[in-house]
């Protein structure tokens, strides 16, 4: 087990994991950790398995070849009986929000604690509108989700995910949609959240200014490398990654002017 600089022991550790569907691998040998506390990102182009992998972590898929231990346990082996034990601890949110369209905000996230606890009604009650307090939208417990934002929404589907107290949180393109206000707003929350309940994200991402705003740590696939091209501080490698490929998408507007498209031509674009 390796162990970080602050002396952290990974709560996650993914280890030469392989995806594929068929005969197509999509990552291959892939190996990295997350610690405990920390905002950890995995960016990369369109197509390289960035969701693959997150999938994978949470046991939607098998896979291929290699182990996804969380807190030292292998999901790819479980049992059922060990596989749910193992997701009791981890929350997950999806791109659109996956709420439930029939069901106000509060019973959205009273759904897991109905399912998966023996509390009482009152206790379930309480504790939901506890995690809507803390995403911000106590005030809209009994509106539908079609009634609000897109925003909104993914703030509710966070209050749902935390709904079991879990030690982790993943979140698949949580700011895919959003304005830049609204989508900076989340971020906000998702540092919060991190620095004060101590909730350990996997975030994946292809949305520059959020991962160089909330993440600790990124790792960046490469669909053509089917695999990890760079790892560490986001900072870092925007300011010197001496790869190709991790300088062009922490920098595309300066490599779109190396490639002749001058500033007034980009404005437009952005304009547009």
């Amino acid at each position: 087990m390796t162990v970080d600089r602050a002396g952290r022991e990974p709560i996650i550790s993914v280890r030469n994991l392989t995806c594929a569907y068929g005969e197509e691998v999509i990552v291959r040998d892939v190996s990295f950790d997350v610690y405990e506390g920390e905002i950890f990102v995995i960016l990369g182009g369109s197509g390289c398995g960035k969701s693959t992998v997150l999938k994978h972590m949470i046991g939607l898929y098998e896979p291929f070849l290699g182990r996804i231990l969380i807190h030292g346990r292998d999901i790819a082996s479980a049992d059922p009986d060990q596989k749910r034990a193992i997701l009791r601890g981890v929350g997950v949110t999806y791109q659109m929000g996956a709420l439930f369209g029939s069901m106000s905000l509060l019973q959205n996230v009273r759904l897991p604690l109905e399912e998966y606890t023996d509390l009482s009604w009152e206790a379930v009650d309480l504790i939901a509108k506890t995690k809507l307090c803390l995403v911000g939208l106590e005030k809209y417990a009994f509106h539908m989700p079609s009634a609000l934002s897109g925003g909104m929404q993914k703030r509710a589907a966070i209050a749902r995910a935390m709904a079991l107290d879990p030690a982790i949180l993943f979140l698949d393109e949580p700011s895919a949609g959003l304005d830049p206000i609204t989508s900076a707003g989340l971020d906000e929350l998702i540092k919060d959240l991190a620095e004060t309940l101590g909730i350990t994200f996997v975030i994946v991402s292809h949305e520059l200014d959020s991962i160089l705003a909330i993440a600790d740590r990124v790792i960046m696939l490469d669909k053509q490398a089917k695999g990890v091209v760079a790892e560490g501080d986001p900072k870092k490698l925007k300011a010197s990654s001496d790869n190709d490929l991790v300088r062009r998408f922490f920098n595309p507007r300066a490599d779109a002017a190396r490639q002749g498209e001058g500033p007034n031509k980009l404005e437009s674009g952005d304009a547009a």
